[in-house]
């Protein structure tokens, strides 16, 4: 189920971006008030920014909802195991007995601290 996900995630992702380059930016309006508006477009004047806005919020949806699947799978995954911890207490009271002490010195009064 998750290389299901996975696969999913990753072709949308791929499609999310072959969608916002196939749509036009917003400067290549400017030339519909001169008259050459509706030529140049897939699906007519107004169809082909809605066509595609549409796709792509869907595709995003999309995105979404693998990308949260897929943190979930990760997290039900990692699990610690409970002999973990005795270890890592053990590392910790080692590492603080071996620590040389340091006397600190005052320049000043030549007394330790």
């Amino acid at each position: 189920m998750e290389k299901l996900t996975l696969i999913i995630h990753i072709l949308t992702g791929l499609a999310i971006i072959g969608m916002i380059l196939l749509q036009q930016g917003k400067g290549a309006e400017a030339g519909a008030s001169f008259g050459s508006g509706a030529s140049q477009t897939m699906l007519g004047s107004a169809g082909s920014w809605n066509f595609f806005s549409k796709i792509t919020a869907i595709l995003a949806t999309i995105f979404f909802v693998t990308s949260f699947a897929l943190a979930v799978t990760a997290k039900d995954r990692s699990t610690l195991k409970e002999g973990i911890f005795p270890n890592l207490e053990a590392i910790q009271q080692s590492a603080e007995t071996e620590l040389p002490k340091i006397d600190i010195v005052d320049e000043a009064s030549d007394i330790p601290k």
